[in-house]
């Protein structure tokens, strides 16, 4: 049977970076309507204290999520003939918005988009969309291992692609979260031992469903008809922490492996301070207090919280020797996790060829 490896990698960071200082002029309002009495200096001070944020990147107003989506798979495909492409996986949650327009647009598909915009004529190159909160792009890594194992694809591009500036409130401190991108990555087949080793994916829907939603304005007076993305932190910093380290373990002992053997953790960037604590207790599970320096790359400081998009952006970026200190070689274990609206959770053990 064969396995799935990453071959190539591509990201898009968009050009427009927007430092903390700009949430100063915003009016905030609690989620009852009212107007926050802290100085907006304060709000933003305890924000950074929080998620370590200091600054996001927005996408031109001329560009879509397609847009980005397509920019990122160029990189990925650099050199790859698209026409032997048996899938394109393009995860999201809001398709594509127009600046100033907050309607989504998910038809014809992102896939479909962009497999237009790269110019593929092959009608066996079949695209199509994953929506499945921040983890949507491992999810669509899992699809397509699921794919090559059954002998159905040799070659599919799974991207992660999301501009949460279109449809973030203004006037909720949550939205300073939030960012755009897009990553991609090119899995093939292969005989070598080397690839996907395990996955688990879970879905709370029981009690958790509505942890992320879309629901109106937290400014009274704002009389459009329009949702905005909305989060109840509180209650997804408590369910990641506890729920997120157990299925990363059960992917491992689905692998045969320990913590021990890990090299690196890749947790998607939703907000550092949880990640840490998602890391701490991983450890604390293994009885283990002691956590390697650098086991746990991050780049949410600058790019902020993309969704589906932090992932292969991260990755993308560290096994091109942009990160300090973070690069994976032939042989080393990393683990993939993401955790978002849903709730779903995904863990991918991964061998580098």
């Amino acid at each position: 049977m064969p396995n799935s490896i990453i071959t190539r990698t591509g990201s898009y960071i968009p050009t427009v970076r927007v430092p903390n200082s700009d949430f100063l002029k915003h009016a905030f309002y609690d989620s009852d309507g009212m107007r926050l009495t802290k100085p907006n200096a304060e709000i933003v001070e305890k924000f950074q204290e929080i998620t370590c944020i200091k600054e996001r990147r927005y996408v031109e107003e001329k560009l879509k999520t397609s847009d980005i989506a397509f920019m990122a798979a160029e990189q990925a495909l650099d050199g790859v003939d698209r026409e032997t492409l048996d899938f394109i996986i393009v995860a999201h949650n809001f398709g594509d918005i127009q600046a100033g327009n907050i309607r989504s647009d998910m038809t014809p598909t992102l896939a479909a988009r962009v497999k237009h915009k790269l110019r593929i004529k092959n009608p066996y190159t079949v695209a199509y969309d994953v929506p499945f909160g921040c983890p949507g792009w491992l999810h669509g890594i899992v699809l397509a291992n699921y794919y090559i194992k059954a002998g159905d694809a040799k070659k599919v591009l799974v991207i992660g692609a999301e501009t949460l500036s279109r449809i973030y409130d203004p006037h909720d401190i949550d939205g300073m979260i939030y960012a755009d991108g897009a990553g991609a990555a090119l899995i093939e087949s292969t005989d070598k031992d080397a690839g996907i080793l395990s996955h688990v994916t879970r879905s709370d829907t029981f009690n958790e469903l509505d942890m992320l939603n879309l629901n109106k304005s937290y400014n009274p007076d704002h009389k459009e008809n329009e949702l905005f993305l909305k989060m109840k932190g509180h209650e997804v910093y408590k369910y990641a922490v506890k729920i997120v380290p157990e299925v990363v373990r059960e992917s491992l002992e689905k692998a045969g492996l320990i913590l021990n053997d890990v090299k690196k953790v890749l947790i998607h960037q939703a907000n550092e301070k949880m990640d840490e604590a998602i890391l701490k207790r991983l450890f604390k599970l293994y009885q283990t207090k002691d956590i390697p320096e650098h086991i746990m790359p991050m780049i949410i400081s600058w790019l902020g919280n993309s969704s589906v998009a932090t992932l292969p952006t991260l990755f993308d970026l560290m096994q091109k020797g942009k990160l300090h200190n973070h690069i994976l070689h032939t042989g080393d274990i990393a683990v993939f996790a993401s955790v978002g609206a849903g709730m779903n959770i995904n863990s991918v053990v991964y061998r580098m060829p």
